[in-house]
C-alpha cells in the first residue's frame, strides 16, 4: 500500500507540473504518431516484397511493432526521466534531500520522476498490439496471453535493472549521459526481431544491452516463436538483475560524499 501511495503522490505531482504546458502533450503526440507510422510504413513496404521475414508473418511483426512502442513508452514514462535524475542528483549533491526521508531511497529515486505525456506511446503501442491479436484471432490463446504478461514484466524487470546498474555508475564515474544515449540507439534496432540480425549482433542484443527481452521475447511467447529454455532463461534473468541493481545501488550508495564533502 505505501508503493501504491507514493507512487500516486509522485504522479499527481508530475501531472500537477507537466499541465502547466499543455502544448507538449501535442507534441509527444504528434512526435509518437510520426514514428509509428514511420515504422509501419517500412512494416508494408517489407512485406510488400515477401510474406515473411526471419519465419515473423506481417500480423506477428505488427505484435512486435506493438511490444516495442509499448516497452519504449514505459522505458520514456518513468525509467529514463528517474534514471536521469539520479545521475543529476549524484553530480550536484541533491540526493541527500532523498536520503534523508523516511522510505527506501531506491524506491524513490525510481518513481518520483515521471514523463507523463509518454503514457502516448503507451497507448499507441497497446493499441497495435490489440490490432495485431485481433489479427492473429485463435492463434493466440490464454496460455500464450499469460506467457506474455509474464515475459513483458521479466522485460521490465530486466531493462529498469539495466537502466539503474548504468545510472549506478554515476557514484564512481563523473559523465554518464551518453552512456544512457547507447542504450536507447540499441533500442531502436528492437523494433526488428534480435534472430535477423548477424550473430555477433544478436549476442550483444541479448545479454550485454537486453533488448531481446523486452522486446522480441515478449512477442515470441505471443506468437508461439519462444522455446520454453528462452522463457526460464528471461524469468532467471530478470531475478538477477533485480538482485545486481539492487547491489550495484548499495555500493554505490557507500561511496556517496553528498554535497557537503
Amino acid at each position: 500500500m505505501n508503493l501504491l501511495r507514493l507512487l500516486a503522490v509522485f504522479v499527481r505531482v508530475n501531472v500537477l507540473g507537466e499541465v502547466a504546458y499543455r502544448v507538449n502533450f501535442f507534441i509527444e503526440l504528434f512526435q509518437s504518431l510520426l514514428e509509428l507510422g514511420t515504422a509501419l510504413a517500412g512494416l508494408a513496404v517489407v512485406f510488400n516484397c515477401t510474406d515473411s521475414l526471419a519465419g515473423w508473418g506481417p500480423d506477428e511483426m505488427l505484435g512486435l511493432v506493438g511490444v516495442y512502442y509499448l516497452v519504449g513508452g514505459i522505458i520514456s514514462l518513468m525509467i529514463r526521466p528517474a534514471m536521469t535524475d539520479l545521475i543529476d542528483a549524484v553530480r550536484h549533491g541533491t540526493l541527500d534531500f532523498t536520503l534523508v526521508k523516511p522510505a527506501d531511497a531506491q524506491l524513490l529515486v525510481s518513481i518520483r520522476r515521471i514523463n507523463i505525456w509518454k503514457v502516448t506511446d503507451v497507448v499507441l503501442g497497446a493499441g497495435v498490439l490489440g490490432t495485431a491479436l485481433l489479427r492473429l484471432g485463435t492463434r493466440v490463446g490464454w496460455g500464450h496471453a499469460a506467457l506474455f504478461v509474464l515475459m513483458l514484466a521479466c522485460g521490465a524487470v530486466i531493462v529498469y535493472g539495466f537502466w539503474l546498474i548504468l545510472a549506478s555508475l554515476s557514484f564512481w564515474l563523473v559523465r554518464m549521459e551518453n552512456i544512457l544515449e547507447i542504450f536507447q540507439s540499441m533500442y531502436e534496432a528492437g523494433r526488428w526481431p534480435v534472430t535477423l540480425y548477424p550473430r555477433w549482433l544478436r549476442f550483444a542484443m541479448t545479454f550485454i544491452v537486453p533488448v531481446a527481452f523486452a522486446v522480441t521475447v515478449p512477442a515470441q511467447a505471443l506468437t508461439r516463436h519462444a522455446d520454453a529454455r528462452t522463457l526460464a532463461g528471461a524469468a532467471l534473468l530478470a531475478v538477477g538483475m533485480a538482485a545486481a541493481s539492487r547491489l550495484v545501488w548499495r555500493l554505490g550508495l557507500r561511496h556517496y560524499s553528498g554535497a557537503s564533502a
